[in-house]
């Protein structure tokens, strides 16, 4: 009598098989196959629920720009992209001043109410005021990329009504706001607060429930202002600002993040790492660092789609939790500001198709290893690196993350891959359970993303079971003669766009045949929920 075990492989055999007799000549007969092997008894851990977030660089204030935050469009856009936080931060907080009567950078009318609900935001700019605003933005927005990244740093003000505005559009769009506060303010080495408690009590008697930053990479202070600060006595700074918010009640929850270090290229960056974390660690709620693989200025589309380059992310992932674990042993850890190039990214392929194969590796690399938070620069901005364009249209890294918000849950699932042809690296897999808010699928589904390096088709065979009920989510250049340059994506053949100002489409997977090989196209990318897998992981 034949075993139970000696069958299911006969089984899984034959379905292997009949998969690869199906792949007949001219629909990707010179494809690779990929073996997946996947551990579902149990998660190697969990992400936050606010694991994808996005920033907003506080440049925006030197462009004038924040009035654009009332855009029905823009809030429609980013409350698809909650829960997560919103950090105000980048290399201009660090020249921002807190004046809550200036109102020369605010000429639209700022005595609006913070909102209650998200209700209350739906029509805060008038349609006609909105496209004019987007206009004047879309015309301006390139020559200030030229400018923007002189080094030309120069002091701006905040005033409280732009405050109101930049807290509003976090609350309306189902995001909590995480504002960097300027660290070079000083006296003697030592960090003057006196600004930041004007900034803290106006928030405190709006009652505005935010969080806190102090610094932006402080590796970099010496070259943007000609100071040096140490990380012990940044740790000490971090110390007072968590005494100062402790003296309001509005703020005794709060949270604090930081350093935002650069990332650990060079030793000193982690010198400064373990003497900020050794003097102002326990303060934290989360550690906070940066990385971006390439320099804008400099980099290629074969820097996009390199296996070794994406591959770099680990060791620096690995040397910033190994100085977490020795000096403040079990806290959070979160990428505070990640994107492609650094610079503001790539001109023609930051906000590209192509993007997307660093932007989704990133995501998958980063939880597998541990990351609790990844924060996308930018949301929208004078960059090349942002998620919305300049006419305020979605681009192709933000389909790709609404997809992994809507499907990608926060177990994160152990699986690996082998080639045919041991060409490793070139398909990349990661696994989560589906994200356990979605309607459509059932507990114990799991939600695999993958994507595909070469210029050759890849047939995924799941050596971890026989699953009959898998939807795919594949996304492709929306403009085949623009290929990996395109600005717009295809979900299985469908163009993505807004429906109208404030509706996004339907985001429908498609069933793939029972039994049928996964057919992964050459440099693309897709998602797949198996909705059978009953993973005891995910029940």
């Amino acid at each position: 009598m034949t075993s139970p075990l000696l069958l299911v492989l006969w089984l899984h055999g034959c379905v292997l098989a009949a998969g690869l007799r199906a792949f007949v000549p001219g629909s990707g007969m010179r494809s690779k196959s990929v073996q997946i092997e996947a551990e579902l008894s149990r998660y190697l851990h969990t992400v936050s629920p606010r694991f994808l977030s996005v920033a907003l660089d506080a440049s925006l204030l030197r462009q004038h720009a924040l009035d654009l935050l009332r855009s029905e469009k823009l809030i429609t856009l980013t409350r698809a992209l909650s829960p997560g936080y919103l950090r105000f931060g980048g290399t201009g907080a660090d020249f921002v001043l807190f004046e809550p009567n200036d109102t020369r950078f605010s000429p639209y009318d700022h005595s609006w109410k913070s909102p209650k609900t998200q209700d209350d935001c739906l029509s805060l700019l008038p349609l006609k005021l909105e496209k004019y605003l987007m206009h004047l933005w879309s015309l301006k927005a390139p020559l200030m990329v030229k400018n923007e990244f002189q080094n030309d740093f120069k002091n701006i003000t905040i005033s409280g009504g732009s405050l109101d505005t930049l807290y509003s559009f976090a609350s309306c769009s189902g995001l909590h706001l995480i504002f960097g506060l300027n660290a070079l303010l000083r006296k003697n080495h030592v960090w003057d607060s006196s600004n930041a408690q004007k900034l803290l009590k106006y928030c405190a008697w709006k009652q505005y429930n935010m969080s806190w930053e102090l610094g932006n990479e402080p590796n970099s202070f010496r070259r943007k202002a000609g100071i040096k600060v140490r990380g012990t006595q940044l740790g000490k700074d971090f110390q007072h600002l968590y005494s100062l918010l402790h003296m309001f009640r509005t703020f005794n929850h709060t949270g604090l993040y930081g350093p935002d270090i650069g990332q650990p290229r060079k030793h000193p960056i982690i010198t400064m790492l373990k003497g900020f974390l050794e003097t102002g660690g326990k303060v934290l709620d989360a550690v906070t660092w940066h990385h971006y693989y390439v320099n804008g200025r400099n980099t290629s589309l074969k820097d996009f789609l390199s296996p070794q380059v994406l591959d770099s992310l680990v060791w620096r992932i690995k040397e910033i939790l190994k100085v977490v674990a020795k000096t403040v042993p079990g806290k959070k850890v979160w990428l505070g500001e990640t994107s492609s190039a650094f610079g503001g990214g790539a001109p023609d392929l930051s906000d590209k198709f192509v993007a997307g194969f660093m932007w989704l590796d990133k995501l998958g690399l980063s939880a597998k290893l541990g990351i609790d938070v990844v924060i996308r620069q930018v949301l929208f901005g004078a960059a090349y690196y942002q998620l919305v364009d300049w006419h305020l249209d979605p681009l192709p890294d933000y389909w790709l993350s609404l997809i992994y918000k809507k499907l990608v849950g926060t177990k994160v699932l152990n699986v690996s891959a082998t080639h045919s042809d041991g060409n490793k690296g070139t398909l990349r897999v990661y696994m989560h359970c589906t994200n356990p808010n979605s309607e459509t699928y059932q507990k114990g589904a799991v939600t695999m993303f993958a994507l595909n390096l070469s210029t050759q088709d890849k047939q995924i065979l799941l050596h971890f079971g026989l699953f009959n009920k898998i939807t795919q989510f594949l996304l492709q250049p929306g403009e085949s003669e623009e290929g990996l340059y395109s600005q717009s994506v295809k979900l299985n053949g469908q163009l993505l766009k807004m429906v109208d100002h404030r509706t996004l489409p339907v985001i429908k997977g498609k069933a793939l045949q029972a039994r049928s090989p996964i057919i992964l196209p050459a440099q693309s990318y897709a998602f797949y929920v198996i909705q059978d897998a009953n993973a005891p992981a995910c029940l």
